[in-house]
């Protein structure tokens, strides 16, 4: 099969829509397809890949490129990616990472043509929630994790309990888990919590720490990657995602389960879906509920083994092969 991958923007920026793209890129490569993918990001570096990018290409090779493909894939939808299929229709296939609104909630045109879009594509969703989203029926394809880092460590002592990992912006409700380690303390129970990110809130919360007196309790580690932060999250029993906006997915829980960590998370959106059976969920915003939750999994410790034992069989829905075989048959049902 020969697939074209519409990519606005990709390495060397490394957001995880762009690492999601690679990684399938690759996958499907490894199965000897033939990719090719179009990318408006400029070359930085010798990076390779096992399959060619373009980037930036003029109007005539874009189209010489529509002509060779046999199917055309977008990660998102790109308004500008869709404007080649007026000139040359092929099986279009788009899949949906996030909701298509602005931050606030409301949606602009852009955001409304790009719905209208989707009801002339083939449509994968990386979450039940996105889904529900899009005004034409998707194909639920969650999203993989990078099994080749993070894994769990067994010589590594789990004597650490609470983990955020993260940006620290205000969506992501780090003040949250900070209010909630505060009413723990209130009923004698003083957890360590690590804080792993950077991000323009983190002052703010360094205040919230000292306010509410919990300083001995909250380490703010900074940016970890790579093997360093595999470490870290195999010394944690719990990574909470404490999350206030409908986060889209999660892979941010799967690289937690997959370093042993049992997961609480914020329930709404498709959050859920990344959890699985291999943690709990409450309320987006509520405090008292995340309060309830923690306090339960610090008090009752063998709930945690329960979780964990349901970690290898919901990870192996998520391993990287798997979910570019499940892509794969999506495309070849397009085509046909």
């Amino acid at each position: 099969m020969k697939i074209l991958i519409y990519s606005p923007s990709f390495y060397p920026n490394l957001g995880g829509l762009e690492t999601i793209i690679a990684t399938l890129a690759t996958e499907f490569s490894n199965k000897e397809h033939i990719v090719k993918l179009v990318s408006l990001t400029p070359k930085q570096d010798e990076k390779q890949f096992n399959f060619e990018v373009i980037r930036n290409p003029s109007t005539v090779s874009l189209v010489k490129l529509m002509h060779w493909c046999d199917l055309y894939f977008q990660g998102c939808i790109s308004l500008k990616g869709v404007f080649p299929l007026l000139f040359v229709p092929k099986p279009f296939v788009a899949s949906h990472h996030t909701w298509y609104r602005r931050p606030n909630g409301k949606k602009s045109w852009q955001d409304y043509l790009k719905k209208i879009a989707s009801m002339f594509a083939t449509n994968v969703a990386v979450s039940h929630a996105i889904a529900q989203e899009i005004p034409r029926s998707s194909t639920v394809i969650p999203n993989s994790y990078q099994t080749d880092i993070f894994r769990r460590i067994p010589e590594i002592k789990r004597d650490l309990e609470l983990v955020f990992l993260g940006r620290l912006v205000s969506d992501k409700g780090v003040n949250l888990l900070l209010q909630a380690l505060r009413n723990l303390k209130e009923r004698s129970l003083t957890p360590k919590l690590t804080i792993i990110g950077k991000g323009e809130e983190e002052n703010n919360l360094h205040q919230q720490v000292r306010e509410l007196n919990i300083a001995e309790q909250v380490n703010f580690a900074g940016v970890k990657v790579g093997q360093e932060l595999v470490e870290l999250l195999n010394a944690h029993q719990i990574m909470v995602v404490p999350s206030v906006w409908q986060e889209p997915f999660g892979i941010v829980a799967l690289e937690g389960i997959a370093c042993g960590c049992v997961v609480v998370g914020s329930e709404k959106g498709g959050l859920k879906d990344a959890i699985g059976e291999c943690g709990v969920t409450f309320p987006n915003g509520n405090v008292a509920a995340l309060t309830e939750r923690l306090a339960d999994l610090l008090t009752h410790q063998e709930q945690m083994s329960t979780y964990r034992h349901k970690a290898e069989a919901h990870l192996a829905r998520h391993q990287q092969t798997k979910i570019a075989e499940a892509y794969i048959k999506v495309f070849e049902e397009a085509i046909a």
